[in-house]
């Protein structure tokens, strides 16, 4: 289902919503500190499992493609690991961003509606842009996820 424009909040709403979010531009990290922590530990452990198992007398029989196959998927996960670390959200008076693998970024005026969810590892803003798939933005911090909670009310009031 596609809202028409009539649907999203006017210029004016939009201004007192970005003036009750506070000084702009609003930036902070995608992820919570602790959740970055922990998938740098838990590859930690991966790779202290694939040396011990390498280095081990039942890594000399493992399939070389087999072992290749794996270092590949643990060097993804180390890819993602780092963008995690390093990835930053921003609220401006244009739209929201967010740094990761490739760029996330959509202006006030493409959101259709938006949703706020919090899952166990961080909260997120779900933005519908029309007939594109959602964009997803992550807040790590308190102050995003207040801006994110404040901006899934006035676009959900729409529906």
């Amino acid at each position: 289902m596609t809202l028409s424009t009539k649907q999203t909040p006017s210029e004016q709403e939009r201004i007192k919503l970005l003036r009750e979010i506070g000084p702009l531009p609003l930036r902070g990290m995608a992820w919570p500190n602790w959740v970055k922590a922990l998938a740098w530990v838990v590859l930690v452990i991966i790779a202290v499992q694939i040396v011990r198992t390498a280095a081990s007398p039942m890594g000399r029989n493992i399939n070389p493609l087999l072992a290749g196959g794996i270092l590949i998927c643990f060097f993804g996960l180390v890819v993602v690991a780092r963008f995690m670390l390093t990835s930053e959200t921003r609220i401006t008076r244009v739209g929201i961003e967010q740094s990761w693998i490739t760029r996330r970024k959509v202006s006030w005026e493409e959101i259709q509606s938006a949703k706020f969810t919090g899952l166990l590892t961080s909260k997120r803003l779900i933005c519908f842009v029309g007939a594109r798939r959602p964009v997803v933005f992550q807040a790590g911090t308190r102050e995003l996820q207040a801006a994110f909670a404040r901006i899934a009310l006035i676009y959900q009031r729409r529906q």
